[in-house]
């Protein structure tokens, strides 16, 4: 009797595990690798309800391929590598440091970083470090225009914003933006020959050479319209402009000011280690 009961007994046990077991992974099994399974659930929540069959169906042929690549790898490995070899802890921990420390720079950084910086520190820095400011490609000023050829605004749009009188250029700004293509002034800031040059469908060299009486003017084949630009000022060498290379040199003298923050807390650590005996060192 004792056994029949013992034996009820397990058997509600195990059915009871069954039901648990299918209510976590009552699911369509899409992949396998082994003993690993991916489930049609695990697949969905990669997948957006908002794509097309299409698109779902390539997310998911490449989801999957992904994760057996994956898990391929650890069948290889599991069954080619020493159980020593397996053995991770130490690069855990070591990652787990790594982590935590990077972790608190971030929050001593962000508590005592000084980010203000005076236009007298960048002409400092910046007359300091000239050698490292060479231009390796022309600098520009521009206003650019692309405009259909057989626009009645052509002419008159090109001609303000190919001078500097006062009210002219106002002009420029209106009738560009509503009947141009694509118009913007970048009369006050530099922009690099290549940048410009992406603008024009063409290399750097190509486009400068176009440069006569401070006009670039450029048609594309087989197309209506034309692109234009006027050059304001323009450097072709030496040493590039401050104003070019301002935000480059925030970023040095903020990445200087990190630098010495993290040396400091360095040494402050230990120092204050060794003065309330937090770290020893032992004679050898």
């Amino acid at each position: 009797m004792r056994k029949f009961v013992l034996f009820l007994s397990l058997l509600v046990l195990a059915c009871s595990c069954t039901a648990i077991s299918s209510l976590i992974h009552d699911d369509e099994v899409v992949a396998k690798v082994g003993r690993y399974k991916l489930y049609r659930s695990d697949l969905s929540r990669y997948i957006p309800e908002s794509v097309s069959p299409e698109d779902s169906a390539r997310l998911a042929a490449n989801y999957i391929n992904t994760w057996a690549q994956e898990y391929l790898y650890m069948q290889v490995a599991e069954q080619q590598l020493s159980k020593a070899e397996m053995d991770v802890t130490a690069e855990l921990e070591d990652y787990r440091h790594s982590l935590i420390r990077f972790r608190y720079e971030q929050r001593y950084i962000n508590d005592r970083l000084d980010t203000l910086i005076t236009e007298e520190q960048l002409n400092e820095y910046y007359t300091a470090h000239l050698d490292e400011f060479k231009l390796s490609r022309p600098v520009l000023k521009v206003r650019f225009l692309n405009i259909l050829k057989d626009s009645p605004y052509l002419a008159q749009i090109v001609d303000a914003m190919s001078v500097e009188e006062e009210g002219r250029v106002p002009e420029a700004d209106t009738l560009g933006a509503a009947y141009a293509l694509k118009y913007y002034d970048r009369s006050e800031t530099w922009t690099d020959a290549a940048q410009l040059a992406l603008l024009f469908g063409v290399d750097a060299s190509r486009m400068l050479s176009a440069l006569k009486d401070n006009l670039i003017i450029i048609e594309p084949e087989d197309r209506g319209d034309v692109m234009v630009a006027y050059v304001c000022d323009i450097q072709r060498e030496g040493t590039a402009p401050l104003e070019y290379v301002e935000d480059r040199i925030r970023d040095i003298i903020i990445s200087n000011r990190k630098h010495k923050l993290l040396k400091s807390l360095e040494q402050d650590l230990l120092t204050d280690a060794l003065e309330r005996k937090n770290f020893v060192i032992y004679q050898q």
